[in-house]
């Protein structure tokens, strides 16, 4: 690769004195070079590419529109070195070797696995800064001289922001080297950690902030391997400073989005940074000041600009006046009607204001390959809304600014509509000291750090003139006046949806997909929320704004899912117990995370003939299970009984010390979530038990209620889980093996009742011994510290003829019980009524979570699914797990109507016989009916039966 310093040769719109290290690319199948530094979309420019791609529904031709995420036009599919949809080539960092090709607004998925990793990392600061443009460098030296962490992160490769893209001077320095040089006095601090190429993605509460890191993307093939591709940084921070600055608006006309139409800030962009021309010849239509420091830095450049179209009758003095000394025509008061060309900007067509109604006037057609646009400037206020901000309406912008917010958020420059550099600076220094000060600092409002001692000097702006909001310029034919470029949206669309009489933006946005694309609506969102205000006849602050929602930017999958660190990346857990099972060749279940023993064969066993002979030892001998992977929450607090009250649809703050309850939660609607026991240790003191699958879902579900809507609520909750090793003792002779192994304990059904729990040693290990039984059989469970698991496992297992059992003998016990299973015999709609288990519903609470929802009709209809039992009328067809269940003995023509459908099937050793649990509608007023089954070719007729198969009496559970 070669050095090129100046623009002639490959790249022809490549500026005079544009430097660098040369580099190759591919674009649709043709060869290119650019210079390193520069992204995919100026390279494009500097090769005079204009089109780059096509439009999603039209497939109009689209070109490179903005320089940045705003981006709506550019994206494109890198081919090489790994295939990635969907990008947008402004913001794509130029590669040497690079293949891409333009999109027609959809792409394409990888056909091979991608070879990159992902990694993701977590950090806690004083103050996060996001943006680093003039206002949050100046927030960020503040912070990070005064001793606070500071994190400063910014989108770009190097800081800057809007400095980079102009000629703007600090100190007598150009911004971009003031910038450059500040930053790297930041990163030197040991405090202080500078993220570039970080986009802050998603704002949540209590400043939870996640941003996604772009680490090796911008090298290509040259990518070490063995560092990640991207990362996401899940940041918790004291005060956010959000200095994201703004996105550049354009107008609704005819043709606005030919290839080389172009944002006037972009032109500007690519002119400065990328030192490339996007055009030649070029016409500037502008509602406002900014386009004019455009236009000039452009003919600076070497771009001829042939006029510029003011709506406004009077623009800034100083600026007319600076156009005049360079011959420029201002026309004021004047409007670009169209933009016209074949795939490309070739004229344009500007009138008067008063004569845009294709009534005739004095239309003239301007000669130029360049259209530059400025509607004005819209601050960025997504992290600020998706921080629960509100936004506020500000008549000199013609947008939305950060208005109040509950969290510990500043907004600082253009963010918060603050107009010059000088004025971004100073406000990015106060909301510095203000972080500060929030965060704990002792900060007085004359703080002078070395970096940011005085607020650097910037050249004096011209004054400005008052911007005019203009959102679409009237016409007889809105057909190609485009609203939202990515989506096809046109002015016609949304007078379409008004005139269907939708009057909300949020509506509008919907009937029309205007904001939907992958830019979210950046250039977009407030020309759409406009062109309905005009439609209304009504004000664009009365309209409000679309829902800002994260992610900010696209987020890769790859990103969001991390490493695959294979089997790190679902843990997986065992029990203290596991090497016990190994080695007596027990074949596991994955239950969760848990590796479950599912059963123990013999020599000759196959799975059925070992879960009947386990089966056989739990009814008429003794046998034991490892049942530690059964959920525990400790529960500590005043309030505790109080908070399982509301949970359960059972009482709880009636349990007395030392007794065990059965308890059901439900969601809100009344359905079942999850069942299990609470035990009682102390007056504030309770431990819960959860199905395994679901430990994690309850604690996060009792999280949820007490921080969001019972904060009031003195409640601890931890999880044990992980902290007691479970041997559940089951059989008619677990009494006496107990006996034998914890002589101390009395066992006798007299002095140690169902549902209690005493304190004792068992095998001369200190336990908590409880009465519950998951089989219908005499039962215990014995819990020790989970470091002395195995040892009480082997004790048991060594105290006479004990069968381990695992889960698969543990569901036919339950099963012949008619126990349920959640999440296997309810599948989010079944209520514990229709488990038949109207018992523990509550009559004498005032309330609970679920209870409310049993007052509707819907959950007391007749024909609801009702947990039953099923027969097979030959006892040795096992029906499979989710057959359907029908009425007739022949099946009528589709669609055909199902009364429910099998949860449960097992053989039974007690019962002699196959049976199952089913869902069946109106199923307790079966009870004795026939059914039948679709099993393959073959109708299995069926009998209905209670869904208590084996000991309906219960005279088994005290031995």
């Amino acid at each position: 690769m070669s050095e090129r310093t100046s623009g002639s040769g490959a790249q022809p719109y490549r500026r005079e004195g544009a430097s660098g290290r040369v580099l190759r690319f591919r674009f649709d199948g043709r060869e290119y070079e650019g210079l390193e530094g520069d992204t995919l979309a100026s390279a494009l420019l500097a090769n005079g590419v204009r089109a780059v791609a096509s439009s999603v529904k039209f497939g109009r031709p689209r070109g490179v529109y903005a320089a940045g995420c705003e981006e709506p036009n550019a994206l494109v599919q890198i081919e090489e070195p790994f295939p990635e949809p969907m990008l947008q080539a402004t913001t794509v960092e130029l590669y040497d070797g690079l293949v891409a090709t333009g999109l027609p607004g959809q792409g394409r998925l990888a056909d091979r696995p991608d070879p990159a990793r992902y990694d993701a990392v977590h950090a806690h600061c004083d103050v996060l800064v996001v943006g680093a443009g003039p206002a949050g460098i100046a927030a960020a030296g503040v912070a990070a001289w005064a001793g606070a962490r500071v994190i400063l992160a910014d989108e770009r490769p190097e800081p800057g922001g809007s400095l980079l893209g102009t000629t703007e001077t600090l100190d007598g320095r150009p911004g971009r080297e003031w910038a450059s040089e500040e930053v790297a006095a930041l990163a030197a601090l040991p405090e202080v950690t500078v993220l570039r190429r970080t986009t802050v993605v998603g704002h949540y509460d209590d400043n939870y902030v996640v941003a996604v890191e772009r680490r090796t993307n911008h090298l290509g093939a040259q990518a070490p391997a063995d560092t990640a591709r991207e990362r996401v940084w899940r940041i918790r921070a004291k005060r956010v400073v959000l200095a994201t600055g703004g996105h550049e608006r354009f107008v609704a006309f005819a043709g606005n989005d030919l290839p080389g139409v172009m944002l006037a800030g972009a032109a500007r962009t690519y002119a400065n940074r990328y030192r490339v021309l996007p055009g030649r010849r070029a016409v500037v239509f502008t509602t406002n000041d900014s386009a004019y420091a455009a236009a000039l830095d452009l003919a600076d450049a070497g771009v001829e600009i042939a006029a510029i179209a003011d709506v406004r009758r009077a623009p800034g003095e100083a600026w007319a006046a600076r156009c005049a000394e360079r011959g420029i025509e201002v026309l004021t008061g004047h409007v670009v009607t169209a933009a016209r060309g074949e795939g490309e900007v070739s004229s344009v067509d500007i009138a008067p204001r008063s004569e845009t109604q294709g009534e005739g006037g004095d239309v003239r057609e301007v000669p130029a390959d360049l259209l530059l646009v400025s509607g004005g400037w819209t601050p960025v206020v997504h992290l600020f809304s998706q921080a629960g901000g509100t936004l506020r309406h500000d008549e000199g912008l013609g947008a939305f600014t950060p208005g109040e917010t509950r969290q510990a958020v500043e907004a600082a420059g253009f963010a918060r509509g603050v107009r010059t550099l000088r004025e971004c600076l100073e406000d990015g220094a106060e909301a510095g000291r203000r972080a500060l000060a929030a965060a704990g600092f002792a900060v007085s409002s004359a703080v002078t750090v070395p970096s940011v001692n005085t607020v650097p000097t910037a050249e004096e702006e011209p004054a400005a003139a008052p911007a005019e909001h203009l959102w679409l310029v009237e016409a007889d034919d809105y057909s190609t006046h485009f609203v939202d470029l990515q989506r096809d949206v046109t002015v016609a669309e949304v007078l379409r949806a008004t005139g269907a009489g939708l009057t909300s933006v949020e509506h509008v946005k919907r009937y029309t997909t205007a904001g939907t694309a992958h830019d979210q609506g950046k250039t977009s969102g407030l020309l759409t929320g406009g062109v309905v205000a005009h439609a209304l006849g009504v004000d664009v602050a009365e309209l409000g704004t679309t829902t800002f929602r994260a992610p900010y930017t696209p987020v890769s999958f790859a990103a969001l899912a991390g490493r695959d660190r294979g089997r790190l990346h679902d843990p997986v857990r065992v029990t203290a117990m596991h090497e016990w099972h190994v080695a007596r060749g027990a074949l596991f279940e994955n239950v969760g995370q848990w590796k479950r023993p599912w059963y123990y064969p013999r020599p000759g066993e196959d799975m059925e003939a070992a879960v009947l002979r386990e089966c056989r030892a739990a009814r008429e001998d003794v046998a034991a299970m490892d049942a530690s992977t059964l959920g525990k929450i400790d529960l500590v607090g005043p309030d505790a009984a109080v908070f399982l009250d509301r949970l359960y649809t059972n009482m709880m703050s009636t349990l007395k010390v030392g007794s065990i309850r059965y308890g059901v939660m439900c969601r809100p609607d009344g359905m079942v979530f999850d069942d299990g026991t609470v035990i009682r240790l102390a007056g504030d003191r309770f431990l819960v038990t959860t199905t395994t699958g679901n430990a994690a879902a309850v604690l996060d579900w009792m999280e949820e209620w007490l921080q969001t809507e019972w904060p009031d609520l003195r409640v601890c909750c931890t999880s044990v889980t992980e902290q007691w090793a479970t041997v559940a003792l089951v059989g008619p002779r677990s009494r006496e093996v107990l006996g034998r192994l914890a002589p101390g304990l009395a066992v006798d059904n007299d002095s140690f009742p169902f549902m209690t729990w005493r304190d004792a040693e068992v095998a001369g290990i200190e336990a908590r011994v409880c009465r519950i039984s998951f089989s219908g059989e005499l039962a215990y469970e014995i819990n020790v510290s989970s470091w002395l698991g195995l040892a009480l496992w082997e004790a048991v297992m060594a105290s006479g003829e004990v069968t381990p059992y695992g889960t698969e003998t543990m569901h036919v016990l339950r099963a012949e019980k008619g126990f349920p299973i959640v999440g296997q015999d309810t599948d989010g709609t079944v209520t514990p009524q229709d488990l038949g288990m109207s018992w523990i519903v509550s009559k004498k609470k005032a309330d609970f979570v679920g209870k409310r929802s049993y007052a509707r009709a819907d959950t007391s209809r007749p024909d609801r699914k009702h947990l039953v039992g099923l027969l097979p009328e030959d006892p040795g067809v096992l029906l499979p797990e989710g057959a359907h269940l029908v009425e007739t003995s022949a099946l009528p023509e589709p669609p055909v109507p199902t009364l429910g459908f099998v949860t449960s099937s097992y053989r039974s050793a007690a019962l002699g016989r196959t049976f199952a649990l089913a869902l069946v509608s109106g199923g307790r007023e079966r009870v004795g009916e026939r059914l039948y089954a679709p099993v393959g070719a073959d109708l299995v007729p069926v009998t209905v039966t209670s869904h208590v198969l084996y000991d309906p009496e219960g005279a088994r559970r005290d031995g």
